[in-house]
């Protein structure tokens, strides 16, 4: 039988290896072979010339090759924590407490939106990730209510663009309020319904669990690249009942779980205050259930104690931490070291776009390796290739993808993007890694490949029209700007309520802190 020539050769290239020479990685080329790694070898376009290579995807010519003199080939960014629903939202606000910026962005909060917008809203986030060189997000989709036919809108615009996905739809059965210590007591009642939080039932009849169950074998086999999670918001927002449907799901699919946990004070507060048989502890309450494990994804991790880090490292349970939003929502600065030196699994995330504002990892990589130095004075990690490797393959293991993304090597997918190394911040090129996570913005990417498709190129989208969707954009924020304004001015009713709340639970002591200053009001 004749094999098929490769659909895609990258010449020349300096190739990221997570395992080799991190500052002057060496050159080589990179032979695609349908969505996968063919061969990453030194000259193979000569080896493919003479006959010498005899590979997957050696049937002759390449169909295309790309010249990447001068350009590095990076890892494809696995974002490992991210929501869609309110990137039209960007630079919407400043810096706000995390329970009380949740009433802002968050869907439970607005009318329905309508499908356009959903479709333009998961385009523009995926096509920032690609932008910035990440080739798979993980996509907590929230949605209020969850409709089958809106999820549908979502996963076609996210095979549309050619990103890779992790979808789980985020869900919770306890209403919003019971999960913030103080409010029931300091706010009105009749504000009460503003206070969401979760994606809970719109009607009694509504088993959320079921309905994500279904959504699962509805499109499991349906997309390319779209795999699946479970979604529960938050475990102070779903009864244990709904957790241990969530861990039975998991173990009978071979599911990953994403939920938040510990992403501000007052959600350690309401475990010390609300689950005192399980110690005061979120962590134990989760490892009682079964869902403390390696298929687990813990986003955020800000709030956690020392016992419940050891606990994590014990049972092979990921955290995925998002410094730059947790920075803006004055959530504190997660502890990092602590977390490395217990051998927990650690990816990096970028967040709602409300909050974070850019699917960036760059950043994210950045913030990961500095802030250590606010909490942590003696040096140490995390390095730029601890941040590299957070970025790409933690993110991955916390999915079961570990084999399959992450990495540039044979067999693996065809996930990663090319970098201009003559953009001024590589020059004088001292060392890769550190340059581009300490000196990098995204700027040089120029070239994005996944599951072996070219779907940027010199910084050009191949799979939708830019200006459409930017024209789209500008035609449905008429709309979204009128709620945004509506809802602005339900929160600022209760705003010195908000702030009471807020301040009350910074006076009680948790046993951690991860402020600066000792987070001093």
């Amino acid at each position: 039988m004749t094999q098929k020539s490769a659909n895609l050769l990258v010449r020349n290239g300096v190739v990221y290896d997570h395992h080799g020479d991190t500052d002057h990685p060496a050159i080589a080329d990179i032979l695609v072979a349908g969505s996968a790694i063919a061969a990453v070898e030194r000259d193979l376009a000569g080896k493919l010339e003479s006959g010498v290579y005899s590979g997957p995807g050696a049937g002759g010519p390449p169909a295309e090759i790309i010249d990447a003199t001068g350009k590095l080939v990076v890892p494809g960014f696995f974002n490992g924590h991210y929501h869609s629903h309110d990137v039209l939202m960007k630079g919407a606000y400043e810096t706000l407490p995390l329970d009380i910026w949740l009433l802002h962005a968050t869907p439970p909060s607005y009318p329905r939106r309508s499908r356009d917008e959903l479709r333009a809203r998961t385009m523009l986030g995926a096509w920032e990730c690609i932008r910035s060189g990440i080739t798979t997000t993980q996509d907590l989709v929230t949605l209020a209510p969850i409709d089958p036919d809106d999820v549908e809108v979502v996963l076609d615009a996210y095979d549309e663009i050619g990103i890779r996905v992790v979808c789980a739809l985020q869900f919770a059965d306890l209403p919003g309020i019971e999960s913030v210590p103080y409010w029931n007591e300091l706010i009105p009642k009749q504000h009460h319904a503003l206070l969401s939080g979760g994606v809970t039932p719109v009607a009694n009849n509504v088993d959320l669990v079921d309905l994500v169950e279904a959504e699962y074998h509805r499109h499991k086999d349906r997309y390319a690249r779209v795999t699946w999670g479970l979604g529960p918001s938050g475990p102070e927002r779903c009864s244990p009942g709904h957790l241990e449907r969530v861990a039975e799901l998991s173990d009978r699919y071979d599911l990953p779980v994403y939920t938040h946990i510990y992403e501000g004070k007052y959600m350690a507060l309401n475990a010390r205050l609300n689950y005192p048989e399980h110690g005061g502890s979120l962590i134990n309450l989760l490892g009682s259930i079964g869902l403390l494990n390696a298929k687990l994804n813990l986003a955020h991790s800000v709030w956690l104690l020392p016992s419940e880090i050891e606990r994590l490292a014990e049972t092979g349970a990921n955290v995925a931490c998002n410094p730059v939003g947790n920075l803006k929502t004055r959530s504190g600065v997660a502890p990092f070291r602590q977390l490395m030196d217990a051998g927990v699994n650690i990816a990096l995330g970028s967040d709602n776009c409300s909050c974070g504002d850019a699917q960036n990892m760059y950043q994210a990589m950045k913030m990961f390796a500095c802030l250590t130095g606010v909490s942590d004075p003696e040096p140490g990690p995390p390095s730029a290739p601890d941040a590299l490797w957070a970025a790409t393959m933690a993110g991955a293991r916390g999915a079961g993808m570990e084999e399959t993304v992450g990495a540039i090597k044979p067999g693996m997918k065809a996930d990663f993007s090319i970098v201009d190394l003559s953009d001024p911040s590589f020059i004088p090129l001292n060392s890769i890694a550190r340059q581009l996570v300490y000196t990098e913005a995204g700027r040089g990417v120029e070239t994005v490949v996944i599951d072996g498709r070219v779907v940027m190129q010199d910084r050009k989208m191949k799979t939708f029209d830019e200006a459409a969707l930017k024209r789209e954009i500008e035609d449905i924020m008429v709309t979204l700007r009128r709620d945004m304004d509506d809802v602005a001015t339900k929160v600022a009713a209760i705003y010195d309520d908000l702030l009471s709340a807020y301040r009350r639970t910074w006076a009680q002591d948790v046993g951690i802190n991860r402020y600066v200053g000792h987070g001093k009001l």
